[in-house]
């Protein structure tokens, strides 16, 4: 289990009807360049802030009659192999699981989905950009050769996310898609355009771009 995490003991705005805690897992598989969370997404150093993910649970278990639903966001909180445990360990204390994800393991969304007792009861997926242009931010693909044995971060960016996002959409629970109105013209009329199959007829929440704090500077005059 993941050693450091980031505790949000209160918010009002990440689980929608509930009052809601958020732990930030570190680490993520794409490097999106307006990414304000560069510490979680690099983990190239200590986040600051950052506690055992035992003790995380543990200030949250004495705070059951104050919190609805527990966020799991990052970083990438699909990167954690014993993420299907860990929801099961956070149902039975009681709380509602919402997931924030990029959609890039499968595989992962699968597990979880497979048995009642590790279902979340609400997933968030991410949708960046047009899927054929997810190379674009995956550190993996960018210029570098497939390897044998990785945890499928070197395969189609693309297939993964439209895999995904198939399986959230079947899934019967509440969901919704999520994307950024990037400026121009990294974001346009195409990426919404190959996005809308991905999406189908479910919630899909398009809210502006914010310069600050971004993985790459040059952003931060956008």
């Amino acid at each position: 289990m993941t050693a450091g995490v980031v505790l949000r003991k209160t918010s009002l705005i990440d689980y929608p009807g509930l009052v809601s805690a958020v732990i930030f897992f570190p680490g993520c598989n794409l490097r999106c360049p307006w990414c304000h969370n560069g510490e979680l997404v690099t983990g190239t150093a200590p986040i600051a802030g950052s506690i055992p993910l035992e003790e995380a649970l543990g200030r949250l278990e004495k705070r059951r009659r104050v919190l609805g639903g527990l966020v799991l966001s990052g970083g990438e909180p699909t990167l954690v192999p014993e993420l299907p445990e860990l929801v099961g360990r956070i149902k039975l204390l009681g709380f509602k699981v919402k997931l924030d994800t990029n959609g890039m393991l499968p595989e992962l969304l699968e597990k979880l989905l497979s048995s009642e007792k590790t279902r979340p009861h609400y997933i968030a997926m991410d949708l960046k950009i047009a899927p054929e242009r997810y190379g674009q931010l995956n550190p993996q693909t960018r210029g570098a050769a497939e390897r044998p044995g990785d945890r499928g971060e070197t395969q189609d960016a693309g297939e993964r996310l439209r895999r995904s996002a198939a399986l959230i959409r079947r899934s019967g629970l509440d969901h919704e898609f999520r994307s950024l109105r990037l400026p121009a013209p990294y974001f346009g009329k195409e990426d919404l355009a190959a996005l809308a199959p991905l999406a189908g007829s479910s919630p899909w929440h398009i809210r502006p771009f914010v310069p600050g704090n971004c993985l790459d500077p040059r952003w931060n005059g956008e």
